[in-house]
This record gives structure tokens, C-alpha cells and sequence, in this order.
């Protein structure tokens, strides 16, 4: 059985650790799985963008990623889970937005992605909530 260590991103993650009893990452073997990672900053602020608070999701997963050991570039499956604003469906900006991220993050990989419309997210204000697994080295 390979060993399994638990990583929290440095600032928020020691937050959510002594707060809410969970670690952002777990790695078994060169398997890394996350925690959803929005986009908020340390104090769990969000941008009023919602093009920015996708950029800064993503930016979260490789903090949380790098704290695993791992990166982007090792990300094999996405879950990204979006508040539906435009009735029962998933606004076009966060698709359009949420790929132009995949390509800057991803330029040499297509990996696999489901976007998941929900009513509401852990924290007032959130709109996006990003999940990923890796595979080191691969």
C-alpha cells in the first residue's frame, strides 16, 4: 500500500486546517487529488470579476498542487462546479473564461473536465469552485 500524506496550501489552507479539520491535498504514490480550491486570496476575499475570480481559482490549485508536490502540468481531470446564474444552465462566461485558463495553465495538455452547474458554494459570494487530479510524472 503506498503511503498517503495530507498537504494544506501555505496561508488559507492552515486557515481551513485548524477551522474546519480538512486538508487541502492528499497524495498517494504520484497520485494527487485536491480539495475544490475557489478563487479567493488569503482572507477569503473574492474579486467582483468573475474573470477573475476563475483566474485566481486556478491560481489556488497550483498553490495547492505545488504543495503536493505537483502542478499543472500533472493535472489529468478537472471538476470545475460554477453557480448557475442564467436561469437553470451555466452562464457562457464561465465556460469561455474557464478555457482560456485550461489553455494558459495547460498550453501542452487536454485534460479530462466536467463542469458541474450547482445553486450555491461553501462561502457567500463564490461563484466557482475548482477540483483536480494528477498524476506526478506522468
Amino acid at each position: 500500500m503506498s503511503d498517503v500524506e495530507f498537504f494544506v496550501t501555505p496561508g488559507y489552507g492552515e486557515m481551513f486546517r485548524d477551522t474546519r479539520h480538512y486538508s487541502q491535498a492528499v497524495r498517494i504514490g504520484d497520485r494527487v487529488e485536491i480539495s475544490g480550491q475557489g478563487g479567493w486570496d488569503d482572507d477569503l476575499n473574492f474579486p467582483e470579476s468573475l474573470a477573475d475570480e476563475i483566474a485566481r481559482a486556478f491560481e489556488n490549485v497550483e498553490r495547492t498542487l505545488a504543495a503536493a508536490g505537483a502542478s499543472w502540468q500533472d493535472v489529468v481531470h478537472v471538476n470545475s462546479y460554477h453557480v448557475a446564474s442564467a436561469g437553470a444552465a451555466i452562464d457562457p462566461v464561465h465556460a469561455e473564461v474557464m478555457v482560456d485558463q485550461l489553455r494558459t495553465w495547460m498550453p501542452e495538455r487536454m485534460p479530462i473536465w466536467t463542469a458541474t452547474g450547482v445553486s450555491a458554494l461553501a462561502a457567500n459570494g463564490m461563484r466557482v469552485e475548482i477540483r483536480v487530479s494528477a498524476v506526478v510524472g506522468d
